[in-house]
């Protein structure tokens, strides 16, 4: 994969950039959890399980799931920055990790194709069991009584009972 994007220059995941203020030795990652986590506590709070105003609790839900999302962005613009850091800084480096993903990527289809195959042979197999044990009537002696005589052969015969 290769990104190009751009990033905030400067940036620290330590020191995240925002328009509200944070405390400061709060972390892009810290904001990130403690946003899903308000997520989840504006859908479960008793105002929600209460019933109270509709409009209220889907305007708080939606500001959460808001704020969730820009933090999400600002996270990965920041990894997006480090990531175009190390492709100026090492370019060799973003090499060998997109040959190391192109070679996995092979790996994993190569293994699909093998399964594709070994599934492709047990229905061949079911197929031919299936040709050999009921021939075409082109392939049958003339004549309904023959064809039948045939067929039959192929049941077992019932068990005698003592």
């Amino acid at each position: 994969r290769h990104y190009r994007h751009g990033g905030v220059p400067g940036r620290d995941v330590r020191r995240p950039a925002s328009r509200a203020p944070r405390p400061s030795n709060s972390t892009l990652v810290d904001e990130l959890e403690s946003s899903f986590e308000a997520c989840f506590a504006s859908l479960v709070s008793q105002d929600y399980v209460n019933g109270t105003d509709q409009e209220e609790i889907r305007t708080g839900v939606d500001q959460c799931i808001q704020k969730f999302l820009d933090i999400a962005r600002q996270t990965e613009c920041f990894f997006l920055q480090k990531r175009l850091q190390l492709s100026v800084q090492k370019p060799d480096q973003v090499i060998k990790e997109d040959v190391s993903e192109l070679r996995s990527e092979l790996q994993r289809k190569d293994a699909l194709v093998q399964k594709h195959l070994t599934k492709l042979r047990h229905w061949q197999q079911v197929l031919e069991d299936i040709n050999v044990q009921h021939k075409k009537p082109a392939d049958m002696p003339q004549g309904s009584l023959a064809y039948l005589e045939q067929a039959s052969a192929n049941i077992p015969a019932p068990l005698k009972q003592t």
